[in-house]
């Protein structure tokens, strides 16, 4: 498939169902995109069409399903409007970085396809909120999902929740005070199951 050029195209693209709840068009969004006049348009859709879908299948849909309503944060990036975000400190990586991650259409270094998406929970704020408690929803994720990179973030315990082939599995949070580097192979606490850990938000959003 080619890069769409034209609004009908385009739109097509978009009705693209990546999974049983989520189209192409669902992760498109940038408000970087739209305030400084940027396209965030696939150059190669077949690659994000078939990364996009496995991350919808894989992690958004079962998340949805234990869950509830989840809300799409950011999503898709095209290498452009990635490169513009990081250039001017708007909150975006590297593009060498986000290769199989927020650009889902470019694989990494080492050839792997992936996909990331920044959600938010619904049901999952009124318990962070009071709670700061954003581990309980890291390891309920850790033991039950196969993401590769997850990161938290402070407003609404939004993350980035990556799949990618060779999956890493590794948590990091930029929320205060317990900033860092929840787990990754190799240390102690990645093994296993943590169920204590998300005890009491399953007992409080259900």
């Amino acid at each position: 498939m080619r890069q769409p050029k034209s609004v009908k195209a385009l739109e097509d693209l978009g009705r693209v169902q990546l999974s049983e709840n989520f189209f192409l068009r669902d992760f498109l969004y940038s408000e970087i995109a739209i305030i400084h006049g940027f396209q965030n348009i696939p150059g190669d859709p077949d690659l994000a069409i078939a990364t996009g879908k496995v991350l919808c299948e894989t992690l958004l849909e079962p998340l949805q399903a234990r869950f509830g309503k989840i809300s799409i944060r950011s999503a898709y990036r095209s290498p452009g409007v990635n490169q513009f975000g990081n250039i001017n400190k708007l909150n975006c990586g590297r593009n060498e970085a986000n290769y199989a991650g927020h650009i889902w259409d470019r694989r990494d270094a080492e050839g792997r396809m992936g996909a990331t998406a920044c959600v938010v929970v619904n049901r999952f704020v009124p318990y962070y909120e009071p709670t700061g408690d954003w581990e309980a929803m890291a390891w309920w994720i850790h033991d039950h999902l196969p993401y590769s990179d997850m990161e938290f973030f402070p407003k609404l315990a939004a993350f980035n929740l990556q799949w990618r082939e060779e999956p890493v599995r590794s948590i990091y949070s930029f929320i205060p005070p317990r900033r860092g580097r929840l787990t990754e192979p190799g240390k102690a606490n990645w093994d296993g199951r943590h169920d204590e850990a998300y005890a009491a938000m399953l007992a409080e959003v259900g």
